[in-house]
């Protein structure tokens, strides 16, 4: 039983928070905000927040209703001043939400988030205009503007704002839903957030946590997994009415918006913002989809005979095998076999993943009101990026850190390209967080002793694979079909539980028993179909796209190394196809997505043969 050592730290008002001493996995770091402010009652908050309101009015006052007229170099000076303003606003909105990140149940921290964002929306309507004249300038006038030299660096970012002109609103109607936020999408979001941060649960008597509990669905006990499903369906039923209430209005309020702008389908809206075609993520689910026989189906009634059972519950769905070493691995431990198999890679990729453990750019242990999961925040080109994670010791954790320190790799890479042009597509920010989470898993693969560890690790992998490949393609579906529901009429309880077991067990096969009584709500705590609808399937297009991305490094003799790390600090100023070509790879073709699949039936393979 593991014990903390951790001062009583009052964290709202400083941005530095001491270490945590674990007696298993020993001191877990805990990140320093400093870089972007002191702490809450920084002076330079509201002094941040002056400015960026003085320099929106200011703006708003002597360029609005000029921008047709502008030459390609005032075009070019207007957008830099734009973006300065927009990034003082993202490192304060960054700096509240990951000061609240840690301390979901702490009052003062999420009035201090609710205040920076209520704040920053009013200034930001000041600059509605912006985007609505942008794109108001003819097709054919813009195109000489971007020929000028002036307009080179602003390129990508004014093509992909251009993505969204036809789906753009009159400017009454842009800043009404701009104010709107506030106490429409935004407030849903953030009740969602404050309940699951809440929600307390009853194992033995004893009450845990969100990340705590679900956690123990991957303990090695079966009952232990069992006490710990029935604590969730008992909390998550208890919450139904309330989580059904915030997912209709969630659902409705993006179906209006999808009207209004004009939005053939739900998912259309998430694609052209992911800079991908309506045609490519159908390709993908459908391919997925129609790979569940051979894949989940194969490999879970594999499992069950491994475990001796009949059939599988949904809580055995994570279960390590019964072979599986359930030893705790250190922190000192994970962090060199991340840093290890990145050097192994490229030393450089190692290095900038190095800074993030010693610069105190990571928050790692399990704690009340901490976000449960794992993340990396981009943050800000002046500062650095961010990486949380509920590090509790498991093979799985140690390849959640790799997945988040990808990630945290590509937005330090990519932010040379500024606030704006930094930022990376959905679909392409999985590549880099997929890309090290392989690199870690092969090098742990290499170094397995026998037959016995190397089915343990091919397991776990396969695991992972299929809860980003499988199940994310699966909630697509889910979103897809309750999205489409609601449109005709409020859903009920029962309507969200039918479209979640008809997917669940359409993607988990008949190796599982599955009944709505026991599993029918756990659609409701899914982070993701609230946060950013139809985000899911960016995760399965990272997961294929790398395993073919990885079959062309394994084949490639030199070079790899540097066009890859070329492609990651491009951040968002190209698109899928172009970062692509140069390793010979097309998203567009059908045929890229089964190719995606290979991989993981050939693992799926050997463990037959094991």
């Amino acid at each position: 039983m593991s014990t903390f050592a951790c001062p009583q730290t009052n964290f709202a008002a400083s941005s530095a928070l001491s270490p945590i001493v674990d007696d298993d996995l020993g001191t877990l770091p805990r990140w320093n905000l400093a870089d972007l402010y002191a702490g809450p009652s920084d002076s330079q908050i509201d002094a941040d927040l002056d400015w960026a309101a003085e320099q929106a009015k200011a703006m708003a006052e002597t360029v609005k209703g000029t921008m047709a007229g502008m030459s390609p170099e005032q075009l070019a000076e207007t957008i830099a001043w734009y973006e300065t303003i927009y990034e003082r606003l993202g490192k304060l909105g960054t700096f509240a939400f990951l000061n609240g990140a840690t301390q979901r149940t702490d009052g003062e921290a999420m009035q201090f988030q609710a205040k920076i964002n209520e704040r920053s929306t009013t200034i930001s309507a000041d600059l509605v205009f912006f985007s609505l004249e942008l794109n108001a300038i003819d097709d054919e006038e813009m195109a000489k503007k971007l020929n000028s030299p002036a307009m080179a660096p602003w390129k990508s970012f004014v093509e992909r704002t251009r993505l969204m002109k036809p789906h753009q609103l009159s400017d009454e109607l842009e800043t009404y839903t701009h104010d709107f936020a506030i106490v429409g999408g935004s407030a849903w979001v953030q009740l969602f957030d404050e309940t699951m941060a809440a929600l307390s649960f009853e194992i033995d008597g004893k009450e845990l946590s969100n990340a705590e509990t679900f956690n123990l669905l991957a303990d090695a006990d079966r009952e232990t997994r069992a006490k710990a499903a029935k604590a969730i369906t008992e909390t998550l039923s208890k919450n139904q009415r309330l989580m059904t209430r915030i997912n209709n209005t969630v659902i409705k309020q993006k179906e209006l918006d999808d009207k209004w702008r004009g939005y053939e389908r739900p998912v259309s809206s998430r694609n052209v913002a992911n800079e991908v075609e309506d045609d490519v993520v159908k390709a993908l689910a459908d391919t997925v989809t129609e790979a569940f026989p051979r894949i989940s189906h194969r490999y879970y009634a594999m499992k069950a005979k491994w475990m001796g059972l009949e059939k599988l519950e949904p809580y055995d769905r994570n279960a390590p095998l019964p072979e599986a070493d359930e030893a705790k691995i250190p922190w000192s431990e994970a962090k060199e076999r991340v840093l290890s198999a990145y050097a192994g890679f490229t030393p450089s990729m190692a290095q900038i993943a190095g800074d993030f453990f010693d610069k105190g750019w990571i928050d790692s242990p399990v704690i009340p009101g901490k976000d449960a999961g794992a993340f990396a925040h981009p943050c800000v080109p002046s500062a650095h990026p961010y990486v949380l994670v509920n590090y509790q010791g498991k093979t799985r954790d140690v390849m959640t850190l790799a997945h988040e320190l990808g990630h945290g790799v590509h937005q330090v890479l990519a932010a040379k390209q500024g606030y704006f042009n930094g930022s990376t597509p959905l679909t392409l920010a999985e590549t880099a967080s997929v890309f090290g989470e392989m690199l870690t898993f092969q090098s742990l693969l290499a170094d397995a002793k026998d037959k016995r560890q190397r089915k343990v690790l091919l397991a776990g992998k396969v695991e992972d694979m299929l809860n980003t490949v499988v199940r994310q393609i699966a909630f697509h579906n889910f979103e897809t079909r309750v999205h489409d529901a609601r449109r005709e009429k409020e859903l009920l309880r029962e309507d969200f539980q039918t479209a979640w077991m008809e997917t669940q067990t359409e993607a988990l096969g008949p190796a599982f028993n599955l009944n709505v009584e026991e599993y029918g709500d756990y659609w409701s705590y899914i982070p993701h179909f609230i946060h950013v609808p139809f985000y899911v399937y960016a995760y399965a297009f990272g997961d294929c796209l790398v395993n073919s991305l990885y079959a062309v490094y394994q084949n490639s003799e030199s070079g790899f190394a540097e066009k890859y790390l070329e492609m990651l600090a491009s951040g968002g100023t190209k698109r899928h196809h172009e970062l692509l070509a140069p390793f010979g790879l097309d998203a567009r073709d059908p045929s890229f997505w089964r190719q995606g699949l290979t991989l993981l039936e050939s693992f799926i393979d050997e463990l037959e043969t094991l």
